[in-house]
Order: C-alpha cells, then structure tokens, then sequence
C-alpha cells in the first residue's frame, strides 16, 4: 500500500487528489492537507471587489466531496516538509508520513517586499477571498467619495491577466454607478509593454489590451517599478530598455488593487535541491522533483524561467490549463509508479485564458506557452464574460462532484474550431 500526500487545496491541489484517488489502487490511500476547510475560486475575486459575488458564491465547504471520494482531509498548517525523513511536519508538532509527496501549495504572497503594499497596508488584493471581502468594502467607501484609482501588478508578478480583469471590471462598474467621470485609473505594471503578460504577448494581446485601455480611458505606466505605498500615494519608478531609472513618479490614489510578487510557502523555503532561491518547486519533465524524485509539485508553487529578460524582473504565468495538465500527468504517473512501472506522462505547457472585462474580455491560447508557439491566436468580444461565468459554474461543480474532465483543453478546442470557422 502506497500513502500519497497532496500538500494544498486550491485549483490544482484539489483536482490532483480526485485524479490520483482513480489512477492508484484500490489499497493506496490518499490524504489532502490544507490550511482551511474549504476551496475557494480565485478567478472570481475581481467580482467580489465590486460586489458582483459574495464569498458564499464561490466557497466550497471540501469535508464532504472529499469524504465521497474517500480521501482523507486534514485541516492544518504545515509547518515544514521533512524530504528525508518523508514526512510533513504541521504546526501543532504532528507530522504526516508519506510515500509520494504532491506539492500544491499555491505561493506566498510577498507583500512585505515593498513597503505599504498590500491589505495590511494602503493598497487591495484580489489574491485571496478574504482579501477580496475586503476590497469590496474598502471599494464600496470609495464610491461615496471617489478619486484617483491605480490597479496593476508590481515587479516580480507572475500573474498579470486578474489585474487587467480588476481594471476593466471596475471601470464597467464605476460606469454602471455613473461616477466613472470622477475616477481617473492609472494602470501600472512591470510589464515591458501593455498586453506582455509575463508570456511575451499572445496573438495581438498588444493591440487588444491597449485598445481597450484607451477607449476605457485608463492610462498606463510599464516597465514601472513600485517603490512604496503611502496614504493616498503610489511612488513608481520606470526603468529604460538597460535597467537604469528613467523616471521616478509619484502617483496620487484613493483606491488601489495591485498585484504581489509571488514565493514559496514557508514550508518549502531553503530545502536545498527541492526549491530554487525563490522557494518554488524544482521539477523534472514528469513533474518529479529530481533529487526526491517521491515529490512531485503542480501549480503555481513550482519553477519556470522567464520568457526572456526584461528590465523589471516579470514572472511566468501558471494558467489553468498548464495547471491541469500538470495534474494529470501527475497522477498518471503516481499511478504507473505504484504499479512498478516507469512513469512517462509529461504536461502540456500550453496557456489558455478567459480574461472577463465585465462588459467583454479577451481570450488567448498559446501552444506552447514558451515562444516560439504552434498557436498563438487572442480574440475579444462580448461572449467573452459568458464564459467566464460559464467556467466559474462548472468549476465549482468539478470541485464539489469530483468531475474530471479537462476543461481547460475542451474549451481550447471549441476556441479553435470556432476561429477556423470564421476564417
């Protein structure tokens, strides 16, 4: 009998569990260990900053699904993995053997890097669903007096489509409240270029994003480097083509959602051969990490290089998709693996993205997600936010049912066939 640990409990931790739970054995046992007692769906934290959900839409108490499914669910902090030892030390002094180790932890959010940044300090997050109950508050005080409104991702993001989301989701609702006339946005990123979303671009996401920002009116700042947040100010630096400072800003605000850098969780941090300096995952082509090849990592808690270099440090972007495939190669492999057998299922690294605009969207594939790329189409429209709702409802129903169907690669090929039929 085998004992597989799945560390997290969010996009990918969660459908890791139900695919592993039907590739092993009948005798193997799988456990989930996680910090709360229930999934939530960060894709739709822009939603709740306006008000548009609240924290109940898009909670899932996980006790029950993974009950039916038999998977064992503890509910706790891990304060440590002990890769020699093969066991995950929790914060109560506990620790939880294992066999196989899937790492799915999700980052830390790095707010505490730049000083002011964060819920804690003068700007929002739409990175957790508390943080988003938060904002909504603090968004709903903004709209009795509104004024001067940032959103954007700081250096080091890795995560760039939400905060294109939160702008244009806010800018739709400010029009719906008819005080958009009173609320200059400011837009301000790491990116080298309005639309490079940590990916090199994607299709025309260029053209597609500024356009949208200037028929919304959003100005913007790129290659910007925060340097503090303070009440009622954003102080930036935009770096020139070389790294140096080209211009030091200071940008008023009354309202701001910006993105963090991501790390690893505390857990992992400076385990020599299992986390790069930065704390993520280190992993092979089948997901393995290869000096404890029993541990195998999924999701945004691993490393990927950057696309290329760029004068303000931009992470790669995990998308659904990759994440996914991340999942089922994973647990395709654990499978052969407790079988005696080699495992030989890799990932498909390919980016696929519903980005919702409240009123519209872009949505994107690149195949692979590294250029140069097989596809590498984007398109906009208004059906755009009619799928996001749709895959905020089916996810949901995957998490609480245990469904395990591919989502992702469906509606890339539904996407596909229906740009092919229009020429």
């Amino acid at each position: 009998m085998a004992k597989i640990v799945v560390l997290g409990a969010g996009l990918g931790g969660v459908i890791a569990a139900y695919e592993i739970r039907q590739k092993i054995r009948s005798e193997d046992e799988v456990v989930v260990i996680n910090e709360t007692d229930y999934y939530q769906f960060v894709p739709s934290n822009p939603w709740v900053l306006v008000g548009w959900r609240d924290r109940e839409d898009i909670v899932i108490d996980l006790s029950k699904p993974m009950a039916k499914k038999k998977i064992d669910f503890i509910v706790g902090q891990a304060q440590r993995v002990e890769p020699d030892a093969k066991q995950v030390r929790m914060s109560d002094g506990s620790a939880v053997v294992y066999d196989f180790l899937v790492i799915a932890t999700g980052p830390e959010l790095a707010f505490d890097e730049i000083p002011g940044l964060g819920p804690d300090g003068f700007t929002q997050s739409v990175c957790h669903i508390d943080h988003a109950v938060a904002a909504n508050k603090a968004f709903e005080t903004f709209c009795d007096d509104p004024g001067p409104l940032i959103v954007g991702a700081v250096q080091g993001a890795s995560c760039y489509g939400p905060a294109y989301e939160t702008a244009m989701i806010i800018e739709t609702e400010l029009r719906k409240r008819k005080i958009r006339d009173r609320v200059p946005m400011t837009f301000v990123t790491s990116e080298p270029y309005i639309g490079h979303l940590g990916l090199g671009g994607v299709g025309d996401t260029r053209g597609l994003l500024e356009s949208e920002m200037r028929q919304r009116h959003i100005s913007w700042y790129t290659n910007a480097r925060v340097v503090k947040a303070e009440e009622g100010l954003m102080t930036i630096e935009q770096l020139s083509e070389d790294g140096a400072v080209k211009h030091e800003r200071t940008l008023p605000m009354k309202y701001a959602m910006m993105l963090p850098a991501f790390r690893g969780v505390p857990a992992l941090r400076d385990i020599e051969g299992l986390v790069n300096a930065r704390g993520f995952v280190l992993t092979d082509e089948y997901q393995r990490n290869p000096k404890y090849p029993e541990i195998f990592g999924i999701g945004v808690c691993i490393a990927i290089p950057p696309v290329e270099p760029t004068p303000v440090p931009v992470g790669v972007p995990k998308t659904g998709f990759m994440i996914e495939s991340m999942v089922t190669a994973t647990a395709e492999n654990i499978g052969q693996i407790v079988r005696g057998e080699s495992p030989t299922h890799q990932a498909s690294w390919n980016a696929i993205c519903i980005a919702d605009f409240g009123d519209g969207g872009v949505a994107f594939i690149a195949q692979p997600q590294i250029p140069p790329r097989n596809v590498n189409w984007s398109v906009s429209g208004g059906w755009v936010h009619t799928a996001k709702v749709g895959f905020e409802k089916y996810f949901l129903k995957k998490v609480t049912t245990g469904r395990s169907e591919t989502f992702f690669e469906n509606a890339a090929l539904n996407l596909l066939k229906t740009h092919k039929l229009k020429g």
